[in-house]
Parts: structure tokens; sequence; C-alpha cells
């Protein structure tokens, strides 16, 4: 590439105009483009053996040889720039070279180099035909993108067919002067984001292989996914294609591979890609979305999630849900990204599920702007104007320097994203006539540059009269008569995220009638109190993780005094919850004490704020446990009879938990372990869960009541399945199978199983605790397998969260 270079002369200035409707004057701001890997703070470019070694992010920059930034050639023809588009594919065909001795990533080249060269391959064509301009040109763009294909293609030289994700350009991945190929993983989108430009590369130069590669390796992809959750993972081993990160999500790692799929379909016309493209959208809907929230999850337990915190690169989303044509969840999360983006400046690179910064570094990504502007595209909301205009104010107030754009909260190279954010900006604003061509004919790759989709091979009906369709996006005049219906969607959301002090309260008309819920005083099963919210404009939602949550909705009170009232409950709520988690109660023991597991499985427990404590019972309470009827225990029981004296087991939903507890109590219950009902969740990976009571004096109820999540409820009903008895001992920490006490256990237990103290089964000696201890494990190995098997897919999901902890972003 670059090997010498004059920076004054390889920098481009555009100005750009904005034409917004609902901006008046328009105003006038300037964009640098670097034609270098420009160090902004100090005005050098960035040459390989002059700088620090920066490691990963020098390979995906090419560790200077390769000048990624230059690249994107259509932006200048994009801005009908034809001299400069011309004068720049000159000194691309001049100063770049592609067989440099460097170690550079695959799929970074790929999407910005191979992606960029025939982006400019494709304008430089279009201008050719046109008979003005290009005259000269000889597909020697075309050539060069060949040249990088055949240098990635040893890449793909696994079993798998999965590219390794780093190469040398001269070497390839074969011998020690490669100083590659020895990686054993790679990220789901490094693998899944090839298919454009290779099919492209292929199409236009009449050669199949490397669409054939990249269809290689998006098939052991879809046939690696969960078959279950149809959902993949995040990194995935190239050689045996065992998941190495399970947790999934559409952010870092797995985005561009379901925008891949979607756009190939869209550019190549197989419908292959659009059925596994909608097979995954349907999963994503169901388990990650969690409107405006999009959360990750494990593959093998999609109802359980996998962190805390998005990150920014799962902007895009929306406008890749836009050209699916599921315009409300786009306008429902692209609103949050904004609201978020409003109140820290930027996108952080990571943000918490309540809009904290996670990870507060902004390296102008281009996402928020992409989603932005396909939005805009969809809807003609003048709204999405001014969210671009706050996205530029940003940009020359927070990360402009005197030689580009730096990242805001850091140091590092901006200029790399700032090419495809500005070309996305620019189409926000601009009219039909500041275009020097349709964009429609043509499809974005995941870096913005432009393939024709004249490169399709699918038979299109010329009976179609294009004036009656929007190829690109969905008819919003159809979807949306209402034209405030989008800002309906939006107002909740932005109350959501602002989390701003409600104003101090109105005085309060006369007659009105009675004084406003406290929270305090709410119940969640009162159809008065829901009642109450309703007026409020307070909605109750039932999240897929099995918790509640409140959100106001201010317009949708019966007045504004009523409004006011939502917020002061909604400030009070957040209060109480706050001072409850400071409140926390350390978890509790259920500790499976019966033969075969004579105390070895012992499950956390929650406690409740009622109740037995049984930090004060040095002994705890031990009983044979009971499943109750009805399960959910919010009726009195009707096998009273059975549960009288035993640890009643109910089910968690329907009614609050002191109810439950009242009527276990009556029954005759000694105690009560209460098993959520939402599948996959764990004490593993989520809060210590405390039973709160229902607003009103609990003092009645005397007896111990537990909370087991699912996981570790499933054990203990799993284990009652297979035995016929099982008893438990709940406690504030578990006893030592050690102790003298464990005789107690063993003796017990034969008795009730019809067995002789004295006497054991298959020649095994009972004479002393430690053999009454050993005996049954040996003897009934094969009654307890399910059990173990069980409780060893517990632990390996552990595992895998606490890998996940430990990876970065």
């Amino acid at each position: 590439m670059f090997d010498h270079f004059s920076p004054p002369s390889l920098f481009l200035s555009f100005v750009l105009l904005l034409r917004s409707r609902s901006l008046s004057p328009s105003p006038s701001l300037s964009l640098a483009l670097s034609l270098l890997l420009l160090m902004p703070l100090t005005c050098r470019g960035r040459v390989r053996g002059l700088e620090p070694s920066r490691g990963d992010v020098d390979d995906a920059l090419g560790n200077g040889t390769i000048c990624l930034t230059p690249v994107p050639l259509c932006l200048l023809q994009l801005l009908n720039k034809t001299e400069e588009f011309e004068e720049a594919v000159r000194r691309v065909l001049k100063d770049v070279r592609l067989d440099n001795d460097v170690v550079v990533s695959v799929f970074e080249t790929n999407i910005r180099v191979l992606g960029g060269l025939l982006g400019g391959h494709s304008m430089a064509v279009m201008l050719k035909g046109g008979g003005q301009h290009m005259l000269w040109y000889e597909d020697e763009l075309l050539h060069m993108a060949r040249d990088l294909g055949l240098r990635l293609l040893p890449a793909f030289n696994t079993s798998s067919g999965l590219p390794y994700p780093r190469i040398n350009l001269r070497h390839g991945v074969v011998g020690p002067e490669t100083r590659t190929g020895t990686e054993t993983d790679t990220c789901t989108a490094c693998a899944g984001t090839i298919i454009l430009e290779f099919a492209a590369l292929s199409r236009f130069t009449g050669d199949p292989v490397f669409e054939a590669h990249a269809r290689r390796a998006l098939d052991f992809l879809w046939e690696k996914r969960q078959r279950n959750s149809n959902l993949v993972g995040t990194t995935i081993n190239i050689h045996s294609g065992e998941w190495v990160r399970r947790d999934s999500g559409v952010g870092a790692g797995i985005d561009s591979y379901y925008e891949y799929l979607l756009k190939a379909y869209v550019l190549l016309g197989d419908d292959q890609f659009l059925q596994r493209f909608n097979i995954h959208y349907a999963s994503i809907m169901k388990y990650i979305s969690q409107p405006p929230l999009l959360l990750d999850v494990h593959i093998h337990k999609p109802r359980l999630p996998a962190r805390t915190w998005m990150d920014s690169l799962l902007a895009f989303f929306p406008g890749l849900q836009v050209l699916k044509g599921d315009i409300r969840p786009a306008i429902e999360t692209h609103e949050m990204l904004y609201q978020v983006t409003r109140k820290h400046n930027f996108l952080p690179e990571a943000f918490t599920t309540d809009f904290q910064v996670h990870w507060a570094q902004h390296p102008l990504r281009p996402e928020f702007a992409e989603s932005t502007y396909f939005l805009y595209k969809a809807t003609r909301d003048p709204y999405y104007l001014d969210v671009g205009r706050t996205v530029l104010e940003n940009l020359n107030r927070f990360a402009r320097v005197p030689c580009g754009f730096r990242c805001y909260e850091g140091t590092c190279n901006g200029l790399l994203f700032l090419a495809e954010m500005f070309k996305y900006l620019f189409l926000l604003f601009a009219e039909d006539e500041d275009l020097p061509f349709d964009v429609e004919d043509y499809v974005f790759t995941t870096e913005a540059h432009l393939l024709p989709l004249s490169l399709s091979t699918a038979l299109r009906s010329n009976e179609l009269d294009d004036a009656n369709f929007e190829w690109t996006c969905p008819n919003t005049r159809l979807l949306f008569p209402d034209p405030a219906y989008p800002r309906s969607l939006r107002e909740p959301i932005r109350s959501a995220v602002d989390k701003s002090c409600p104003r101090p309260a109105p005085p309060r008309e006369a007659g009105l009638g009675r004084a406003p819920l406290r929270a305090q005083d709410f119940m969640a099963n009162s159809p008065e109190h829901l009642e109450l919210l309703r007026r409020m404009g307070v909605s109750l939602i039932h999240l897929k993780d099995g918790r509640v949550q409140l959100v106001q909705h201010a317009s949708q009170a019966v007045s504004a005094v009523a409004a006011e009232d939502g917020m002061r409950f909604m400030q009070e709520m957040m209060e109480l919850s706050s001072q409850q988690q400071k409140e926390q109660l350390p978890p509790r023991a259920v500790q499976i004490i019966s033969h075969p597991f004579l105390g070895r499985v012992v499950l956390t427990a929650g406690p409740a704020q009622f109740g037995m404590d049984l930090s004060k019972s040095s002994l705890g309470v031990r009983g044979f446990v009971a499943v109750v009827e009805p399960y959910s225990g919010c009726s009195e029981l009707t096998n009273a009879e059975f549960v009288a004296g035993r640890i009643a087991l109910l089910q968690r939903g329907q009614c609050m938990f002191a109810e439950k507890a009242r009527h276990i109590q009556k029954a005759g219950a000694i105690g009560g372990i209460v098993i959520d009902d939402n599948e996959g969740s764990s004490s593993d990976t989520a809060p210590l869960f405390q039973m709160a009571g229902d607003g009103r004096s609990t003092d009645d109820v005397t007896l111990p009541l537990l909370f087991l999540f699912h996981k570790e409820g499933s054990i203990l009903l799993q284990a009652l399945k297979e035995h016929r008895e099982v008893e438990v001992l709940l406690s504030e920490k578990a006893r030592d199978r050690a102790t003298p006490d464990q005789s107690q256990f063993t003796t017990q237990e034969q008795e009730f199983a019809g067995e002789e103290p004295g006497r054991s089964e298959a020649g095994l000696s009972n004479d002393t605790p430690s053999s009454a201890e050993e005996g049954p494990v040996e003897d009934d190995s094969s009654k307890s397998q399910s059990v173990d098997s069980l409780m060893a897919d517990w632990q390996e999901d552990l595992e895998a969260f606490k890998q996940m902890e430990k990876d970065e972003l």
C-alpha cells in the first residue's frame, strides 16, 4: 500500500449542505475525510514500523500498509465529485500494492478493501457507460479485487470451510513465514460476512470459486445453529465447529451475519438466504428482542440472559428491520438508542440495561446513523432529520480536532468509520436531485459500499410496474395511517431512558376523589390498584424472564393531575426498589439429604421477607417434600392430607407469595419451596430473588418459605420423579456431610425405604456411618444417573457464563 506519503496532498475536504425541511436556514458543516490512516491528534499518518504496534487493531487496519480509509471510492461519486473520483482511482492504481508481507484480518480486509475496490469498480463502470468520464478505465480495480480475493482464499482451507481469522497477504496460512494459521476460533460475523463481496467478485469476473467458498462458510454456520432456539453463538471453532462462546445477540460478534443473510437475498435473488434469515429473525424477536431492548441470551437456554449490557454495534439492527419491513420494533429500539445518545452525547461502546455507561468510548461508529437514514427513508418522518442533526452537531462539538475527528472518550483513529458515517448522513439530508445516480439500484454492504442489483441472476417479471412498489422500504402510509402513531411509540421510551425527576405536584383540585396510590401500598393482584395505575398512565409489563416492569405513558393518563400522580408513584417505586436491594437477605439452602443424595446436592435458594427466619434456627426445617394441588398454591389445597407434616412444593405465578404461604400453612405444611416457572432461570446467572409480602401484615405466616430458580427446582423435581420419597433440609446454609449427624440422615432414609438398620443390599456393609454413606452411592448410581447428568449440564452452563464474563466486547 502507501509506502510514503505527503499528508497535505492526501486530504480531501467535503462540504455538506443540510437540506432539511425542518431546519431553517440550512446549516453548512464541513467534514474532512482522509486518504490515510491519519492520527488526528498529531496530524501525522500512521506507517508500519514507525509507530508502536497496537496488536489486533493494527491487524484489522492492515498494519499501516493497507490504506483502508480511501477505499470507499464510491463515496466520491455519490457526492458527484467525478473528477476527484477519477483522480483517486488513478492514485490507488499507482500507489497501492497487495503483495505485502503483512498479517491482516480476513474479515476487515474483505468488507473494507475488497468491498471498496468492488464499489469503486461499480462506479467506474457506470461513469464509463455514460460516455464522458473514465473512458480510459479497463477494469483495473476489478483486477486488483480479484488479486486480493485470491490472496484471501487460502484462509478458507479448513475442514469446516470457515476462514482463518487472519492471513498473510504474501505467504497465506501455510508455513512459519506466514505468522498465522495457528488460530482455532473466529467470530460468527467474521465467518458469515463474506458472501456479498465474494459473490460480487465471482459475478463480475465469471469465476465461481469465490462465491462457492463464501456459501460453504454460510452453510456450515447454518448447520451449526442451535436447533431448538435457531440462534447462533458468538465465537466458533473453525476446525471442530463447536461453539466457544454460546451467548447470542445481534451486536458484536454476530451483527453482520444476520445482515448479510438478508442482503444476500436482495443482491443475489436466492430464496434460501431469505428463508434462513426469517427463521433466525423469528427467534431473535422471540428471545433477544425485549422492546426497546436487545439483550444477549444463551443459545441452549434462550430464556436465560447472558449479560446485562448492550453494545453499540447492535444499532444497525433497526435499519435491518426496516429492510425486513418490521417498522414498529425498529422505531422503538432506534428511539431508545437516540435517547441514550442524547444522555451521553454519543452512543457508548457499551451501556447497561438501565442506560448507564458500561464502556465509555465511542469510535465514531456509523451504525446509528445508518438506522436513522433507513427509518427516514421508510417513514419520511422529519423527526429523523432532527436526529441526524444531533449526530452532526455532536461530531463537530465533541470529536473534531484540527486534523480530523478523534474517538470520543479515547485516542483511537476514528477516520476508519467516519467515511461510512458521512455517507449515511449525506444520504439522510440529500434531495433526489443531489444524487448523481439512483441508490435504489444498489445494495449497501456492511461498510456502505455499493454493489449493483444487476449482479443478480434471478429472473424478474417484466410485467411488474415499479411505480407500484417500493422495493427497499415498506409503504408506511399503509402501515401507519395516523401521523402521530410513530410519536406514540417514542414517547414512553423517552421517559424510560431519561429517568428525570418529577416536577413538584400542582395543587390538587377539590373533588378529585381519593388520594393517589402509594408505592408501599401497591398490590399487583389488586384490580382496584391496576385500575388506579391505568388512570395514572402507568402500565404493568410482564417480562420474558418472569419479572414485572412498570412503565408510565404520561399522555395516556386521564388528566394532567393523574399524570403527575403517576410520576410520583414511579419515583416512589424506584426508591422502594432501591431500598429493598440494600436490604438484601443472604441466600438460603435446600439440601437433599435422603438416599442416594445424602447431603451432596445443595440448591441455592432465595428467602422470603416474611415467615420463619432460618438464620435464627440452628437445626433448620427438615421434611419430605410434597407437590401441592393445585400446583400454583393460589387456592385451598385439594391434597391437604398428603401435604400435612411435609414441605410443600409449588409453582411461582398467578398470586402473591404470602397467599401461597397461607394456603400451605393451613394445609399443615411445615415449610414451602416455590419453584420459578420461567424456564432456564438459574441462581448462577440471575441475582438472588427475595419473595416480598402482599402489602398487608404477614405476622400470621410462621413457616419458612424459600424460592428456587427453574434450573435448581428442576433438579429437585427430577429427584422426586426418580425416587419414591425425597427428604430435604431447609436451612441458613448447607450442613457438612462429614458431621456425625450424617448417620441420622442415612438411618432414617433406610427405615423409610423398608430396609433394616443393620442390613444392606448387594453385599455392602452398613456397620458404620461412613460405609453407609459410601454404599448407597455405588449401589444406586444408575438411579441417580439422570440427576447427575442434569447437574453436569448445569455446571457446564455455569462455566460457560463465567467465560463470558471474562471475554471483552
